[in-house]
């Protein structure tokens, strides 16, 4: 397929101020930007390069305009440019162009035009990493949601990616599951759902420890006797690791998200001592009142935070065993790149770690992906009425749940399996899309009825999309089958075909910033195009070229809804 519209209004812009006048007066290096237009009514893409270069050449802006449309070449692609407002210079794209277009998508339904990059790297992308033994809650939304749709788009663009769940499976809350599973543990609870007996146990036993300074004491001698390799204390820990990866699996299973490798906390253990020894004898860490540290005094924001990877009493810490991860990833893995995708709060600690990195003369690139919150309509941190945290599990069934009534209420002949598997879509579906429609370092409100509802922007709006999509071939009784030629007679096709060509311009861009929600915004634009398209142009009561054209956008607008929706994570249904 050809490249996107505004790749070829760009190297045709770009060639023309290379024949003005002025072109000997350009600044080095310097590239004009096409834009999609913000208001169609002046046409379907835009440059402000003229005014840029207005204030370089001290000219009028519009007359600058004026000269770049005199030096552009002739094209089929677009019509003669347009100057509008101070001086943005407006293109259209021609009928033809648009029709061509579409027969490029219909032919390329795997990729919709989206070309894969030419600078393929490896990537791990470390996102969501639970505690072990501790449900998942709602704050794991935001890491594992995110996470894994920049994955998904990353492989997309045909780079490839680890992703690795570095789960929390050591550290000083082992002592107490240890004590519990040895004194308080119901076997049968662990069997039956084992993390919530894990968080049981080590609730009663934090608990207990509070007013009980023995007790507190054996808790850490468990924690000692694991650490030094005791037979029994490692065989609990194991299977309680064992036991926290099948109840997080069902969890993963459920959100369709799947990890190349859970390389815990535990797994760097023995990397950790060797590490702050070559760091002190690399000079880059020191001793400070006992602890190891590395001072960054070349940093201003940085210079009275070191980082402590050892402390005065022989412990490592997080910033350890990140540093150690740094390196088996690096080494082992073979990442150009590492992501992060972690909130906010943890900003310091990665300014700290990847300073390090730098002094150690690693260059992967690292990447630290910050989130925001999610809040409650009260505006705080999203609690249950007791206070609880709330858990991810019934997060993902009250959507279920709620979808399942709503399809009840409005499709109440469907087959009862039929309504549970499209409850679980849109359910699930949801949930995802409340979070990637944001901006992730946006505090968001959770709200179900925002959520769920079948208007604005919304999971259950672009499903609906999809499954109108969808509707007219089951009418029709048979699937799409080709076109043999493209009749554009309507604006509205000529918009939808316009939206449509940009998911190629949308879906690289996404990785710029690391922005789902780019993605998300330009699925709902092609779900209301397609609805006015819908509304203004039938399909079925057509015939000949014009009809198979309607039939045509249709299907493409289905492939862009699925595809688009697909690198989100989100499923589509055939029925709603």
């Amino acid at each position: 397929m050809s490249t996107t519209f505004a790749d070829q209004l760009s190297e045709s812009l770009n060639d023309a101020l290379a024949n003005t006048a002025f072109a000997s007066d350009l600044p080095e290096g310097f590239r004009a930007q096409i834009d999609q237009a913000q208001n169609r009514q002046f046409g379907d893409y835009q440059s402000n390069a003229a005014m840029i270069l207005a204030k370089q050449l001290k000219r009028n802006p519009r007359e600058v305009a004026a000269d770049i449309i005199d030096a552009f070449p002739e094209s089929d692609l677009c019509e003669t440019p347009e100057i509008a407002g101070p001086g943005f210079v407006n293109f259209r794209i021609k009928t033809e162009s648009l029709a061509n277009r579409l027969a490029d998508l219909l032919a390329d339904p795997g990729r919709l035009g989206v070309a894969k990059t030419e600078h393929p790297k490896t990537i791990v992308a470390d996102f969501s990493a639970p505690n072990v033994a501790k449900p998942m809650h709602v704050g794991h939304i935001r890491s594992t949601i995110i996470g894994d749709s920049l994955t998904r788009i990353a492989r997309f663009l045909g780079h490839t990616v680890l992703a690795d769940n570095h789960i929390g499976d050591w550290g000083t809350q082992f002592g107490m599951i240890l004590w519990g599973w040895k004194n308080l543990l119901d076997e049968t609870a662990l069997e039956t759902d084992p993390i919530p007996e894990l968080l049981r146990v080590y609730r009663e036993v934090n608990a207990k420890t509070k007013d009980d300074d023995a007790l507190r004491e054996t808790c850490k001698n468990e924690l000692v006797k694991l650490q030094g390799g005791d037979a029994d204390n490692l065989a609990i820990w194991e299977r309680c690791i064992e036991l926290s990866k099948i109840g997080l699996q069902k969890i993963y299973d459920r959100l369709d998200v799947q990890f190349d490798h859970w390389l815990g906390e535990s797994f760097y253990n023995d990397q950790l001592a060797p590490l702050v020894e070559e760091l002190i004898a690399s000079g880059i860490a020191e001793e400070s009142d006992g602890a190891i540290c590395v001072f960054f005094p070349e940093e201003e924001k940085l210079a009275d935070k070191p980082a402590i990877i050892r402390k005065s009493d022989g412990g490592f810490l997080y910033a350890t065993t990140d540093l150690a991860t740094i390196d088996y990833r690096i080494k082992e893995l073979g990442a150009d790149a590492i992501w992060y995708v972690v909130g906010a709060p943890q900003q310091l600690h990665f300014d700290q770690i990847f300073r390090v990195s730098r002094k150690r003369g690693q260059e992967a690139e690292l990447e630290f992906i910050s989130f925001g919150s999610i809040l409650g309509k009260d505006r705080k941190m999203l609690r249950t009425r007791s206070g609880d945290t709330v858990q991810l599990a019934d997060v993902l069934d009250e959507a279920v749940e709620r979808s399942l009534k709503i399809i009840e209420e409005k499709n109440p002949e469907l087959p009862d399996k039929e309504k549970a598997e499209i409850a679980e879509v849109i359910g699930i579906g949801s949930v995802k899309y409340s979070e990637l429609s944001q901006y992730r370092m946006t505090d968001y409100i959770f709200d179900w009825d925002t959520m769920l509802a079948l208007k604005g922007n919304t999971a259950p709006y672009l499903i609906n999309a999809y499954v109108r999509t969808r509707a007219i071939f089951r009418k029709l009784g048979n699937d799409f089958e080709g076109v043999d030629s493209i009749t554009l007679t309507a604006d509205a096709e000529k918009d939808l075909i316009l939206k449509l060509a940009q998911f190629a311009e949308i879906v690289p861009a996404v990785l710029n910033d690391f922005r789902p929600n780019t993605l998300a915004q330009y699925l709902y634009e092609v779900a209301t195009t397609y609805h006015k398209f819908w509304e203004a142009c039938p399909v079925l009561k057509e015939e000949g070229a014009v009809r198979e054209t309607r039939l045509a956008l249709c299907e493409a607008t289905g492939r862009v809804l699925r595809c688009g929706l697909g690198l989100l994570g989100i499923r589509t249904a055939e029925k709603m």
